[in-house]
């Protein structure tokens, strides 16, 4: 009979990768897919901060080499994209307020877009179902929200190219 009371054994601390079960963790071909939507996500975020933002809210996109917006030339309106580079380039020049200034939904889709880059590139370096969780969110009523919030954008933008309202544009 011992004298000493029993000692669990000692067990060497194991990283938190693997101590986790297997299905906490993406798999390599998850993680290569989070590799390619922050290489997609950080190359527009790239392109939107090599670009100069139009100081008229739209046509920055013609800096790349593509036409003017074909709407606006053949009706006097804007599509529901118009102003989205412009947006872009001004949030990846750190202008927020000038981005949601020249479309709103831009804005927030730039904002979006760094999110993701920051998401992707911590899943495809870590293994973490963050990806996972934050997708989930993503429910029909959220896509509706986001859906409506893109119409309002578009309106607001049509009553800047309409000179309804004077365009708030930086100075």
């Amino acid at each position: 009979m011992s004298l000493h009371p029993a000692v669990p054994p000692v067990i060497a601390p194991r990283s938190l990768a693997s101590s986790a079960p297997a299905s906490a963790c993406a798999n390599a071909a998850e993680r290569w897919v989070a590799a390619g939507i922050a290489l997609c996500c950080g190359a527009v975020l790239g392109v939107a901060l090599w670009l100069d933002p139009s100081p008229t809210g739209v046509g920055t996109h013609q800096a790349l080499g593509l036409a003017p917006c074909g709407w606006i030339a053949g009706f006097g309106l804007p599509c529901p994209a118009c102003g989205m580079t412009t947006a872009f380039s001004h949030a990846a020049h750190g202008s927020l307020w000038a981005a949601f200034r020249v479309q709103p939904m831009g804005a927030v889709l730039a904002v979006a877009t760094a999110a993701a880059f920051l998401v992707a590139a911590y899943v495809a370096l870590t293994g973490s179902r963050l990806g996972h969780v934050l997708c989930a969110r993503l429910t029909p009523r959220v896509l509706l929200v986001l859906g409506l919030a893109t119409v309002v954008a578009w309106v607001y933008k049509i009553i800047l190219v309409r000179g309804a309202m004077p365009a708030l544009l930086p100075s």
